[in-house]
């Protein structure tokens, strides 16, 4: 076999089994190889945003990679901001790269570019192989990579010739390691500042988000009185009702100050310590007070489910009843068309088991509350703060759980940067509703004008900030990637067509014009 039949195969074999891709002329020995090779997904992306995002939202949900296939250094770096998001989700992407053939490269043709410099802000496992017969070993060493705790992005660049070459057989890859358990020092520390009586939270992320870890902080908060919180953006959350609730911090810098203006300590569990998206005149960029006593109780790596247990036992908790939301069912709304009643139609209308991919920004702050206690469902979010993730974040989640009703939150702005993902979304038909938050501004950019201390802005920069000169038609739009849709101006005509999307099989897209 050739190298790239190897990589294929060594892939498969080690359960990598959907490749996202956006190739080019270097790749095609790869795509050949899909050919020969059965078991392997592919699923084409028209914009390399739309592959690495849809790869981002597959493994959050699949709980293991899957592979990219990105033509050379433009196509990397056209694929690179959903790369970052995925990165801060602590996403385990195997993200393989063409390149020119070795001989070749020396004669700087056009597409030549450094592409591990591209690929290295990103990637926590980088290489490009010398020749084919390293190409199966360089693959199974990036699917290690990738798995290790809490999941990373691993580069494989492979020039042309090492993919047309003779090659020798797959390789075996080593099987993830269990994520580390916390030390007793680390459980010792957090249960003695807890037992102080000061004013706690416990900000929680990453696996802690889950059902079983939320329980154990639940019943540690009960016991000592602490509150609950997660980090403005994570990964995955188990939500809805029977789950413990964990409010996000909020965006604002005012409003997440007041959060932690009382707290004395606080403890992290897969979180880092909270901070503002970014510097503002005259506001701090730390949330926490000086004199707040900051404790890690178990990094993103490492078994938090584990760690909260082991505080509960630590502080005689693990018996206490945990503090799950009820089941609140909601009255869907009518009349006028605005934020809140897009998200009571949510809570109220959600289906059990769906998968929330929410890139609405500034729409969809208040959500947490209006859907704490609808249908249990998994929530994804906008990670990175790079925007252009939404859709092809749901795109990956919906092939990773092709059985579950996939529901995604774009901001109108957002939306365009990876629109491309309604295409395959259609091409696969796979079981997503969209809902575009019409607003046709960039709302975020005109709450960051004022927070920045910009003063009196003119004609030229509230024009900077506008989408209605032309108005989108998302409708128009979605039908031209062959999805069908709906436009919204009331929320009795929204609430008629997320029935009709959460009913029906398909991408379906609701433009809500609020």
């Amino acid at each position: 076999m050739n190298g790239a039949e190897s990589l294929v195969r060594t892939l498969i074999n080690n359960g990598i089994d959907v490749c996202f891709t956006n190739h080019g002329t270097s790749e095609m020995h790869f795509v050949a190889a899909l050919d020969r090779v059965p078991g392997m997904r592919c699923v084409l992306g028209l914009f390399e945003g739309v592959v690495t995002g849809a790869a981002d939202g597959y493994a959050r949900m699949a709980e293991k990679p899957a592979a990219t296939l990105l033509h050379l250094g433009p196509g990397l770096g056209n694929g690179l901001a959903n790369l970052h998001n995925a990165r801060r989700a602590n996403t385990p992407i195997v993200n393989i790269v063409g390149e020119h053939a070795t001989y070749h490269r020396a004669f700087d043709a056009p597409l030549t570019a450094d592409i591990e410099g591209i690929a290295r802000p990103v990637s926590a496992w980088l290489r490009t192989s010398p020749d084919a017969r390293a190409v199966a070993g360089d693959g199974a060493a990036a699917i290690a990579a990738a798995r290790a705790a809490p999941g990373h992005i691993a580069t494989l660049i492979l020039p042309a010739d090492t993919a047309w070459n003779d090659a020798d057989g797959p390789a075996e890859a080593p099987a993830p390691a269990a994520a580390t358990k916390v030390s007793a020092a680390a459980v010792a520390a957090a249960a003695k500042a807890l037992r102080s009586g000061q004013p706690a939270l416990l900000l929680l992320s990453g696996t802690a988000l889950r059902r079983e870890a939320l329980t154990a902080a639940s019943r540690v908060a009960g016991k000592i009185g602490a509150r609950i919180m997660s980090q403005t953006s994570n990964a995955r959350v188990e939500r809805g009702a029977g789950r413990v609730a964990a409010p996000r911090v909020p965006y604002p810098v005012e409003h997440a100050l007041a959060v932690f203006k009382d707290v004395r300590t606080l403890i992290l569990v897969g979180a880092k310590e909270p901070v503002a998206f970014f510097a503002y005149p005259g506001k701090p960029s730390r949330f926490a007070r000086e004199d707040c006593e900051i404790l890690t109780l178990a990094t993103p790596a490492e078994d938090t489910r584990h760690a909260l247990e082991w505080l509960a036992d630590e502080l005689g908790a693990n018996g206490a009843a945990p503090s799950p939301e009820p089941r609140v069912r909601l009255a869907p709304p009518a009349g006028k068309l605005t934020v809140e009643a897009i998200g009571a139609a949510i809570g109220a209308l959600l289906p059990e088991n769906a998968i929330i991919c929410d890139e609405s920004v500034t729409s969809g702050r208040g959500f947490h509350e209006q859907t704490k206690g609808a249908a249990p469902h998994d929530y994804l979010q906008l990670t990175g703060g790079s925007i252009g993730l939404g859709l092809p974040l749901a795109t990956g989640a919906a092939v990773a759980c092709p059985d579950r009703k996939v529901l995604s939150l774009e901001g109108d702005c957002s939306g365009m940067y990876t629109l491309q993902a309604l295409w395959t979304q259609a091409r696969e038909r796979l079981d997503v509703v969209t809902v575009i938050f019409a607003n046709r501004s960039y709302a975020i950019l005109r709450h960051e004008l004022t927070q920045v201390g910009a003063k009196n802005p003119g004609r030229t920069a509230l024009d900077m900030l506008s989408l209605d000169n032309p108005a989108l038609d998302w409708v128009a739009m979605a039908r031209g990637m062959g999805v069908a849709g709906g436009r919204a101006t009331t929320a009795d005509e929204f609430v008629k067509l997320l029935s009709h999307g959460f009913s029906a099989r398909g991408p379906f897209l609701i433009e809500a014009a609020i």
